[in-house]
């Protein structure tokens, strides 16, 4: 197409193919995926509901911290590449999950933002030390060869944006990014895209999008970049029917998903004295909720989301003063802009 022949297209193309050359390495291992997909619950196990639920975490980790989607995006990426080549207990996976998230956002964040281990730790309840985090990352971080920083879906997704949107800023089409973000995030949290092609999962995603829009020009310009991109019609309609449907049952009302209010945390006193404070604003005096102190015998209320998130772990927090809320000012990441 003579449009896409531009200085800026030449160089997102050439950005394309070097990222195509590059996405079967970071793939996570297809063989371990299908043993983890074909694996049964019970106690000594990883079966891909337990995977799913640490991703769930790590999502709301990257909520909390009000990280980049890039950051979450990765942290999954280097979780299924770990969990497809180790054979790893249940005990071991909420420690390997605060590791991923750590190792993600060193490489996406600014080294300012960046929580110190054992603040994640407090906030993950990952019952873990220090000690415990440091040595998994090393393990982690060699059974990787070190190669942590990856091409995924997200890298796709954000080129192949580009690239419609630059011959589509006169047009009354607009792709919302931040929309596309979230429905990746919500593919990400189940196991069966971590064997789709990074390509191909971004591809369905815009297709998908654009087909709403009910634009010719925009799925001429998809065509093309399928063409380039020499992703088969068989494999992008497979996994296309695949998204569609989790799009659908995500957006159905019977989902659990947070709403478009700001989440609210409800942290101990001593957990919220040992953050940073860059990851709240304490007011003068601690907020009182309604029927006094949430002390319970033994136990304090520990993180909780009132948008209907769920825990970041299910164990007790051992904390026993009173707690007090606050606001994290962060985005919904799984829901849909209207």
């Amino acid at each position: 197409m003579k449009e896409l022949a531009g200085r800026e297209g030449v160089r997102l193309f050439r950005l394309l193919n070097l990222h195509l050359e590059q996405e079967q390495k970071f793939q996570p291992r297809e063989k371990g995926l299908s043993l983890i997909e074909a694996t049964a619950e019970n106690d000594n196990t990883l079966c891909p509901r337990l995977r799913n639920a640490k991703v769930e975490d790590l999502r709301s980790l990257t909520n909390f911290f009000a990280f980049r989607t890039e950051t979450f995006v990765l942290a999954v990426n280097i979780l299924d590449r770990f969990l497809a080549l180790m054979k790893v207990k249940p005990k071991h996976l909420s420690c390997i999950g605060v590791c991923c998230f750590l190792l993600a956002a060193r490489l996406v964040e600014e080294e300012c933002n960046i929580p110190s281990i054992h603040d994640v730790i407090r906030i993950s309840q990952c019952k873990c030390t220090v000690s415990d985090i440091k040595r998994m990352e090393k393990i982690i971080s060699e059974k990787l060869h070190y190669e942590l920083k990856a091409t995924t879906a997200l890298t796709f997704l954000h080129l192949y944006h580009a690239i419609v949107l630059c011959h589509t800023l006169q047009r009354k089409e607009i792709l919302s990014l931040d929309k596309l973000e979230a429905q990746l995030k919500a593919c990400n949290c189940r196991l069966i895209f971590s064997k789709a092609k990074p390509s191909v999962l971004a591809l369905c995603l815009l297709t998908l999008e654009v087909e709403t829009l009910k634009s010719i020009d925009l799925l001429e310009i998809l065509l093309h970049v399928q063409k380039h991109s020499k992703i088969n019609d068989p494999d992008l309609l497979y996994w296309r029917e695949l998204v569609s449907k989790c799009l659908t049952e995500y957006s159905s009302p019977e989902c659990c998903k947070p709403d478009h209010r700001k989440l609210v945390w409800i942290v101990s006193r001593r957990t919220a004295q040992c953050l940073h404070n860059s990851y709240y604003s304490v007011p003068e005096l601690p907020t009182i909720p309604e029927g006094g102190c949430l002390e319970s015998e033994g136990e304090d209320s520990g993180e909780d989301m009132s948008c209907g998130e769920e825990s970041l772990s299910s164990s007790p927090p051992s904390d026993k003063e009173c707690s007090f809320s606050f606001d994290f000012k962060v985005s919904q990441a799984l829901c849909f802009p209207s």
